[in-house]
């Protein structure tokens, strides 16, 4: 089965029981409406397919320094979740809007800082040359596909937030820390995919 169908089909089906704190698990509990927001999970197109991820800027005021998604909130001008990740990803890494071939979307995924993500799973070519937006991404790079999938890279770990302990995911590509929401949807993804 190729990537492609392999995607569709895993996108198509009913979710598994044990996503993480996604519209289909968890109902949100009384506060704020969190923000829509969205973000795009390039899958390139090769035998060996990667993912490619930006590092955020040190200086960033919201997550300075973390490994992300191309993605941020859905503006009013955008037409759906699918258009602002597309808009976010050319903004962010100059990934034209056209050459990414949208398999659809993934589970969204509500964040603890109040942000409701709905990941937009593409396929794009392999070795485009992304051009980091200065102002916000430090570097663009792509992990292996198959490594962010092994729940074997999978690690929990957890900190004191605001008053209390969170658990999270964490996955360590060389010296680069994914974790928080980007591992999350990472995980999710790889639960559909199992």
């Amino acid at each position: 089965m190729s990537l492609e169908a392999r995607l569709r089909s895993a996108l198509a089906g009913a979710p598994p029981a044990d996503l993480l704190l996604s519209d289909a698990r968890e109902p949100i509990a009384e506060g704020p409406p969190l923000t829509e927001a969205a973000v795009l999970v390039p899958i390139t197109d090769r035998a060996e397919p990667g993912v490619v991820l930006t590092q955020r800027l040190a200086t960033m005021r919201r997550h300075p320094g973390q490994v992300a998604f191309p993605g941020g909130r859905i503006d009013p001008e955008d037409a759906d979740a699918v258009a602002a990740a597309l808009r976010e990803a050319e903004e962010e890494i100059a990934l034209p809007r056209h050459l990414p071939r949208v398999i659809g979307a993934a589970d969204r995924y509500h964040t603890g800082t109040g942000y409701a993500v709905t990941p937009i799973v593409a396929i794009v070519p392999p070795d485009l040359d992304f051009t980091p937006n200065a102002g916000e991404v430090a570097d663009v790079f792509e992990v292996p596909l198959d490594f962010l999938l092994d729940p074997a890279n999978h690690r929990v770990a957890s900190l004191m937030w605001q008053g209390r302990e969170r658990t999270f995911f964490e996955m360590y590509w060389g010296e680069r820390r994914i974790w928080g929401a980007t591992a999350a949807m990472i995980v999710n993804l790889a639960r559909r995919l199992a």
